[in-house]
């Protein structure tokens, strides 16, 4: 039985701390914050429950296996689950409006023709399946296995129209972009496909033509609603823990990794004392780790990702039947919001995201609108809680806290939403903004930047750090690591580290 110490209490270190419990070893978390989850949060005011982090899940199967494998109870005894369905509705500047079903590919078919025209369905159908090819390619390497020392596979992007389609040779390394002008044909196609690249923090003008596998997941394994919301799929992984004796200890702070003999020996907390372990487990972000262990940090640290701005409405009136959950509003001025959120197009890629830049802008955001039909979320039946989410650039690029931009842009916001939601402003009884530089100051990731999901191509560009580290004996867990950022890829990250520490070194995945 090996002591372990897992830094941070995020959905991944509790992933990894939960299974490597279940294996027979002793596990201590230690979380420089007073409660679980990481960005998986909850805010509550006068009745109203919001998420401070993801609004729904993808993949649930990741969650399965986790709980199926650390316990008796599933995960569906642990808390309740629904499917989205439709799985979204979006709401196109040109005032197209179109209800995509949930994990119904004949069906968005049908709704693309009806709301787009004819032959919409067929072309988004035809990218989808080649993003199945995309997922049959890099599922294993990329999401179920360590990342390899030699991973020089990963960095060839897998689309097809790499391999097919000699006129994207000629033009360079194909991206989410390109494919979407040159496969989809129409510009609220192209902002669909895009818009799921923009949810994850990813520039589609860069991001490789691989990143079509989200729009493929989400509409395979569709989008899963968690009852009181996400906060309570992290309260049951916490519960899980405890249950497997866990130990937690909050508000304990880690500033230093521990070496004895050339590899990771324990911790050294902020207020002095010690904890000694054979193997430690680091679930931060990438600015922390290079504070706690400066020869396992990646040299030189990627540019801090986007964060999410968050605005949580408090509406009075009960919350019309038939309301869709999940709304995209989006924006009429992609290369604007692009710009705002990622830098100009033709500033270098190490600059891009973490330098100065040239301010939020005024425009007006891509908008994601949520309006759970959860009785948990509301005083009452005679109110109802929303939720917006915009992907932003970081805190620092932008100074978040400064109050006029902060509310101006949630101003804006509001309005964009006010397309899902007729007479919000009436309605509206207070709202809550939730910034990048609230999230930096939450969970301690700088810039408040949101970890993306790993893809291939791109000569490796959006991979993340493996799970083992140059340190013997430290191993890293969460969205900061392989396999990305997402609820789901945590908590894979979270197997992948569980399974190098039990297993060894030379583990492969589970088969």
């Amino acid at each position: 039985m090996a002591r372990i110490v897992v830094i941070g209490a995020g959905m991944g270190a509790m992933a990894a701390a939960a299974r490597l419990a279940v294996a027979g070893h002793r596990v201590a978390v230690y979380e420089r914050a007073a409660t679980h989850g990481g960005g998986v949060g909850r805010f509550e005011r006068d009745g109203f429950v919001f998420d401070t982090g993801p609004g729904l899940l993808h993949l649930p199967a990741v969650y399965r296996d986790l709980f199926v494998k650390t316990g008796k109870e599933p995960l569906e005894r642990c808390v309740g689950m629904s499917q989205v369905d439709p799985a979204s509705r979006h709401v196109f500047a040109d005032g197209t409006d179109v209800s995509l079903p949930n994990a119904s590919r004949a069906g968005v078919v049908q709704a693309l023709d009806d709301a787009v025209g004819p032959g919409a369905g067929e072309r988004w159908s035809d990218l989808v399946n080649r993003a199945r090819e995309v997922w049959d390619a890099t599922r294993r390497p990329l999401l179920e296995e360590p990342l390899r020392e030699d991973h020089a596979a990963l960095g060839q992007d897998p689309y097809p129209a790499v391999r097919k389609r000699g006129l994207f040779r000629r033009r360079g390394p194909v991206t989410l972009a390109s494919v979407a002008e040159r496969e989809l044909g129409d510009a609220r196609l192209a902002a669909l496909l895009e818009s799921h690249a923009l949810a994850y923090g990813l520039d589609p003008r860069r991001a490789p033509g691989s990143a079509t596998v989200l729009p493929y997941m989400e509409q395979t394994f569709g989008s899963w609603y968690v009852s009181g919301g996400l906060r309570a799929l992290a309260d049951a992984l916490y519960e899980r823990c405890r249950a497997r004796k866990v130990e937690f200890h909050f508000e304990a702070e880690v500033v230093r990794l521990l070496e004895k003999d050339g590899r990771a020996a324990g911790v050294e907390l902020a207020d002095g004392s010690v904890a000694e372990a054979d193997v430690v487990v680091a679930g931060v972000s990438p600015g922390r780790l290079a504070a706690i262990a400066p020869g396992a940090a990646a040299k030189p640290q990627a540019p801090v990702p986007p964060g999410r701005f968050t605005v949580f409405l408090a509406l009075g009136g009960a919350r019309p039947d038939g309301v869709v959950h999940r709304t995209v509003v989006h924006t009429g001025d992609r290369a604007a919001e692009l710009a705002a959120v990622f830098g100009d197009d033709d500033r270098p890629a190490a600059g891009r995201g973490s330098g100065s830049g040239s301010g939020q802008g005024d425009y007006r955001p891509t908008v994601t609108v949520l309006r759970p039909d959860d009785p948990a979320t509301r005083p009452d039946g005679g109110h109802e809680a929303v939720t917006l989410v915009a992907t932003v650039a970081p805190h620092g690029r932008v100074d978040w806290t400064d109050v006029p931009t902060a509310d101006g842009f949630a101003d804006r916001m509001v309005d964009a939403a006010a397309a899902a939601v007729p007479g919000l402003r009436e309605r509206l009884l207070w709202r809550e903004v939730r910034t990048p530089a609230d999230t930096e100051a939450a969970v301690g990731a700088e810039g408040g930047g949101v970890p993306a999901p790993v893809l291939a191509g791109a000569d490796g560009g959006f991979l993340r750090p493996g799970n083992a580290t140059p340190v013997p004996g430290l191993h890293l867990a969460g969205g900061f690591a392989h396999p990305g950022g997402g609820l789901a890829h945590a908590g894979m990250s979270g197997a992948l580290v569980a399974g190098l520490i039990v297993s060894g070194a030379d583990w492969r995945g589970s088969q």
